[in-house]
């Protein structure tokens, strides 16, 4: 036979009072509840596919006269078994517990403890209160001091349950029926666990709807114990991820009794909520690149431009200095320009057509000096000249007319006539010049020409050489003086 039937067939045989345990309405436990009490009760539950949801879950014990101390005792391993069962945490199920008899004692509050251990520890140093059963006290105290904010319960807007678990074994000696059905009123769901006296319409008149699932009885406390595994199922959630049942292709998110899907870091659900594609990691907005982001597989890294260098965090840029050694080419000046260089030549040299080798400079070139008559190019430099007849004023650059009849300065022998800059020999009167064009001979006469009139040209002769060599004389004085005044307004302008 299957394993299904076989399971089936021993669930419609069980009866409650197998395991000690009785309902409120025997008819209630359908086969399936039998088949999940037993499946739980003798392990063989999914556990791997069970979690509990978050609560704030608060527990009120009975510690009345009624209640002997080795029944108490069982009752404090009840609640050590069931927190053993829940998802104990901050975020996950909070636990409280309470105490009562004819008054009613806080244990330890919602906000106290977020780990087993330490719960279990407290519940190990509760001690019984004796005298009455305050039951309708005890809940009463429940909404006005354990179900707070300040004492730890969350707040409305998180959707937490909030649940309180009764442990009895007598009659209320007060009225439970208003408080219990205020608290309800108030979100708070009520399981009532009566125990071999309690008393079974308190149990209802306290628990909320429906009762089947919220009214349990055991009639001993050795059984208690065995409830955590109902309320373990009552509590539990089922993971549809674990069961295997799902259809999602890299993440399943069980939630409750559902599921949905998810994808891994860098892909992206697909229309169908199933399915998963590759993201763009380098898609605007998605990546924190300076400059270039690269896309890799799941993930991406960045780089930048052409003249940038990535920082050490990997995702900004700085220019890179293109003008450091063996980052150009070149040949004589590099210029740096915001990530990228330019080239450059020094004086005398102009930059060649392929951007980078200089080529000297032809300094003479028109428009590349300021000489005012002849340029004379020198490597890489220049100096000034001027044409025959001319000399170099101080500034280097311009030029003055030379006086090329200065004494010293021609080789005439009588007569030295300017022009333009050069000059021209001539011979006194009665002197013919000679074909070297420099000196002179005397002129052959007629033999008519009486000796009074060769007297006569022998005077005026000697006139003009005296009248000649003055004048030059005078030429001379006035080159001297215009030289000094030149000097003088040189001076002048410097100072």
């Amino acid at each position: 036979m299957p394993p299904r039937l076989v399971l089936r067939a021993v669930a419609e045989r069980l009866r409650p009072e197998d395991i000690g345990l009785r309902a409120q309405v025997p008819a209630a436990f359908s086969c399936k509840a039998r088949l999940t009490n037993l499946l739980i009760l003798h392990n063989f539950s999914p556990n791997a596919t069970c979690k509990n949801l978050p609560l704030d879950l608060v527990f009120i014990i009975d510690s009345s006269r009624s209640v002997r101390t080795e029944e108490f005792e069982k009752v404090k391993i009840f609640l050590s078994k069931m927190i053993d069962t829940l998802d104990v945490g901050e975020r996950a199920t909070r636990v409280a517990v309470m105490n009562y008899a004819s008054t009613v004692k806080v244990e330890f509050p919602l906000r106290t403890y977020f780990d087993k251990a330490s719960m279990k520890e407290a519940i190990s140093h509760i001690e019984p209160l004796s005298a009455g059963t305050m039951t309708g006290l005890a809940i009463q105290t429940a909404m006005d001091e354990v179900f707070t904010e300040e004492m730890g319960t969350r707040p409305a807007n998180f959707s937490i349950p909030k649940v309180v678990i009764i442990v009895t074994d007598g009659r209320p000696q007060d009225q439970v029926q208003d408080v219990a059905a205020s608290a309800q009123a108030a979100g708070i769901e009520i399981y009532a666990v009566g125990v071999d006296r309690a008393d079974m319409q308190s149990l209802r008149m306290m628990a909320s709807e429906p009762l089947d699932e919220h009214v349990f009885y055991v009639e001993t406390y050795g059984v208690i114990e065995k409830l955590t595994s109902k309320f373990r199922e009552t509590f539990c959630a089922v993971n549809m991820c674990a069961l295997g049942t799902h259809d999602c292709e890299q993440v399943c998110v069980s939630s409750g009794g559902s599921y949905a899907c998810d994808c891994y870091e860098g892909y992206t659900l697909n229309p169908d909520k199933r399915t998963c594609s590759a993201v763009d990691m380098c898609a605007p907005g998605r990546h924190e690149c300076d400059q270039v982001c690269v896309s890799n597989n799941r993930s991406y890294s960045c780089e930048c431009y052409e003249g940038y260098t990535l920082n050490p965090d990997k995702k900004t840029c700085s220019a890179m200095d293109m003008c450091a050694p063996g980052k150009h080419d070149c040949g004589q000046v590099c210029l740096s320009n915001d990530g990228s260089y330019s080239c450059d030549c020094f004086e005398g040299y102009s930059l060649n057509a392929d951007r980078k080798t200089c080529s000297a400079v032809d300094m003479c070139a028109p428009g590349r000096h300021d000489c005012e008559q002849v340029c004379v190019r020198d490597d890489l430099f220049y100096t000034c000249d001027c044409y025959q007849g001319y000399t170099l004023n101080p500034d280097k650059k311009t030029c003055s007319r030379t006086d090329v009849c200065a004494p010293g300065m021609h080789e005439c022998e009588h007569v030295c006539v300017h022009n333009d800059g050069s000059y021209t020999c001539d011979c006194y009167e009665g002197f013919t010049l000679n074909p070297d064009e420099k000196t002179c001979s005397r002129a052959t006469t007629s033999s008519l020409v009486t000796t009074e009139e060769t007297c006569k040209c022998e005077a005026i002769a000697a006139l003009q050489d005296s009248v000649t060599s003055h004048l030059e004389a005078l030429s001379t004085k006035l080159d001297e003086v215009s030289q000094k005044l030149q000097a003088y307004q040189e001076r002048q302008q410097v100072v």
